[in-house]
């Protein structure tokens, strides 16, 4: 364990620790110059094997703003915490520094006793030396330097944390799904069947997608129109799925929580209210669409063309 001898009497421009006198009342960081406390953890044998812990602690007490560098066995157990909430208090720490495993793991675990110790939780850097340095380095030396290395880096960079203050805001809950192939199809009735609005877009006259164009699907060689479907008439009938065909999402804006997007909805030339399917349009419509030349082809050689009569 090393730590500035006089915590209340630090030089100004000291470059880590500064023993000076015999007084160890904390200073209050009232000279825009960070108080840093670096804790390295051994992790019992998973760092330590490989990572000269003590050495790691020296080096660290030189960095810039360091005022207290010591080790635990376990960072992470009670007495591990209750010794950075401590140091906060004596020593006045403005920033804290844990080297252990990996943030996926305690991040929140080391944010939280900031917290408990009444140090803003987002002033607080996590270095992996465990995942990142002592369980994939066999050489004891390179990986200690490597591991120094990681620690100046955190310091270096906790330095410019700024104080973050936890938020709630209210979010839209309604999901915006694009493509009503299968794979949309399922993730709209998934979420809606949750009890939340769904928006489904889907660019082409009606849904489906690829897997309504094929006669059987692998492995079990089942009718793909027997699987899809009924999924087909699920969506169209479900209370919270609106299903917008022969349209295109244009501009997506707005933050996570409270997106908002524009769809593009391309002219149909039918009243989607007065439709019923009955066809009869279809039948009397004055224009009629024909290629005028039909091409035979094999591969990509034509063998033959037909013009179509008029």
């Amino acid at each position: 364990m090393i730590e500035d001898a006089n915590p209340k009497r630090g030089d100004k421009n000291q470059k880590g620790s500064n023993p000076s006198s015999g007084d160890t009342t904390p200073e209050p960081s009232t000279n825009g110059k960070e108080r840093i406390g670096v804790y390295i953890c051994r992790c019992g044998t998973n760092i330590s094997q490989n990572v000269d812990v003590e050495d790691v602690v020296k080096f660290a007490s030189t960095l810039p703003y360091v005022v207290v560098a010591k080790e635990n066995k376990y960072m992470c157990s009670d007495p591990g915490q209750e010794l950075i909430k401590k140091d906060i208090k004596d020593f006045d720490l403005t920033r804290v520094v844990v080297s252990s495993c990996s943030p996926l793991m305690h991040e929140i675990t080391f944010r939280l006793a900031c917290a408990d110790a009444g140090l803003n939780r987002f002033l607080f850097q996590m270095a992996n030396i465990r995942e990142h340095v002592s369980w994939v380095t066999v050489d004891r030396k390179k990986a200690t330097e490597k591991a120094k290395k990681l620690v100046k880096a955190a310091v270096s960079r906790v330095r410019f944390h700024k104080p973050l203050e936890l938020k709630e805001v209210p979010v839209a809950p309604a999901t915006l799904v694009v493509g009503a192939g299968i794979a949309g199809i399922h993730a709209a009735l998934t979420y809606a069947n949750s009890g939340k609005k769904v928006y489904l877009v889907e660019k082409d006259a009606s849904i489906g997608g690829h897997m309504s164009l094929l006669d059987k699907t692998f492995p079990t060689l089942d009718c793909s129109a027997c699987i899809l479907t009924p999924k087909m008439s699920e969506v169209g009938k479900h209370p919270n799925i609106e299903l917008l065909t022969w349209s295109e999402v244009e501009e997506i804006s707005g933050y996570v929580g409270s997106f908002k997007a524009k769809i593009k909805k391309k002219a149909r030339f039918v009243d989607l209210e007065k439709c019923n399917g009955c066809g009869a349009c279809w039948e009397n419509c004055p224009t009629v669409i024909t290629p005028s030349e039909r091409i035979i082809r094999k591969g990509d050689v034509v063998i033959g063309s037909v013009e179509n009569e008029q």
